[in-house]
């Protein structure tokens, strides 16, 4: 499997972080605590407007056995706030509100055409196309 591409692999050594800028393949995988400290999951990927380039969500994913059978949670990106001691976010939800959030399952295609409003319903957070 000489083409193989990894998360080793795919990141740029010459992509340097700042104490504000992060790259993207960076922020996935990156641990998700709730307001106890507790780790709830991990940043799968970002969601990025296409027109707009901002940062629609963060999808949060947990359960599941080596990345099979794992539930996505769209956050508003909003939601998440870096904690450096942690280095990871932190989050002002439980895992529990978390498992009541509208998610997706590996092959629904439609899912963010018709759920995005609900999501940020959902969090209290106002779209971020408004």
């Amino acid at each position: 499997m000489l083409n193989e591409e990894t998360d080793a692999t795919r990141r740029d050594p010459n992509v340097k972080d700042t104490p504000s800028l992060i790259a993207s393949d960076r922020v996935e995988g990156t641990r998700v605590y709730g307001p106890d400290g507790r780790h709830i999951g991990s940043i799968e990927r970002l969601i990025i407007g296409k027109l707009d380039g901002r940062v629609a969500y963060a999808v949060l994913s947990f359960g599941g056995f080596l990345g099979i059978g794992d539930d996505h949670y769209p956050l508003p990106w909003e939601k998440l706030n870096y904690d450096t001691q942690l280095d990871g976010y932190r989050i002002d939800l439980t895992k529990e509100q978390i498992e009541g959030a509208p998610s997706y399952s590996d092959d629904d295609d439609t899912w963010y055409n018709d759920n995005g409003r609900r999501v940020y319903d959902y969090y209290g957070v106002p779209p971020y196309w408004m």
